[in-house]
């Protein structure tokens, strides 16, 4: 049967989602734990593939295996397999067809700072450090400029030659937790490191190196050489994956 599961872990020490040779991966790791359990070599297919040192509380993937127990023994049993820094839960058996990439109709993404002039070490395995703080009414109406279907070459890289690079976004918001600023985004789909692009671009906007209409002639510019520089992996995290049912 295929299951669906969705997929906790903690990127720092991963390369990434996908499986790359030489390299620890999350794909990688789960497909290790399937292994074990199963005794053949799954292919494990994910809804995005996430950067080195990105995390992620909602990536769901699916898998293919013969299993003739509960759903809830099979979570047990994987995560038993699975090293600290990852885990599975809420699987569920899905048709046959079922791609966690190409059925999702958004994705949601998370990004995190926290203003602190003193670097904290056990922030800054989940956040961006800026010192000085920003300026959270101009990054909001910076971000408003999102909102929509718009070309985005400007901020990131298809991964194919026939990949367009337009994509919609539902929401593009900046929240307040605490001392923490949350930019909250969510599209169809992203291009490569679109997200923390777009955050670099948001925080120089923040802290006076750049105005709205930077942002918006950089969009309508398709180059990204309007605007360089991304904001570090350690910041987002993946934490949720939208479908039909």
């Amino acid at each position: 049967m295929r299951v669906r599961a969705t997929t906790a872990y903690d990127g720092t020490a991963f390369y990434g989602f996908q499986r790359q040779a030489g390299f620890r991966s999350v794909q990688g790791e789960i497909e290790t734990a399937l292994a074990a359990i199963g005794g053949e070599q799954p292919v494990v297919r994910g809804a995005g593939r996430t950067d080195a040192g990105v995390h992620a509380t909602g990536q769901v993937v699916a898998f293919d295996i013969e299993w003739r127990h509960e759903l809830d023994a099979l979570e047990r049993a994987i995560n038993i397999n699975l090293p600290a820094d990852v885990a599975v839960c809420e699987l569920r058996e899905c048709a046959p067809g079922f791609s966690p990439r190409f059925d999702a109709l958004s994705r949601t993404y998370e990004y995190t700072l926290y203003s602190s002039a003193a670097r904290q070490p056990m922030r800054d395995r989940y956040a961006w450090q800026v010192a000085g703080g920003v300026e959270l009414a101009a990054m909001r109406a910076a971000a408003e400029l999102l909102v929509g279907e718009h070309d985005f070459a400007a901020f990131g890289s298809a991964t194919t030659d026939s990949e367009v690079t337009i994509r919609k976004v539902m929401r593009a918001e900046w929240r307040e937790h605490g001392s923490d600023r949350v930019f909250l985004i969510e599209a169809n789909a992203f291009l490569y490191r679109m997200v923390r692009r777009l955050v670099n671009a948001l925080v120089k906007v923040g802290r006076g190196r750049l105005t709205q209409s930077d942002v918006a002639d950089a969009l309508a510019s398709r180059d990204q050489n309007r605007i360089s520089g991304l904001a570090p992996a350690c910041g987002l995290c993946l934490v949720n994956v939208k479908y039909q049912v």
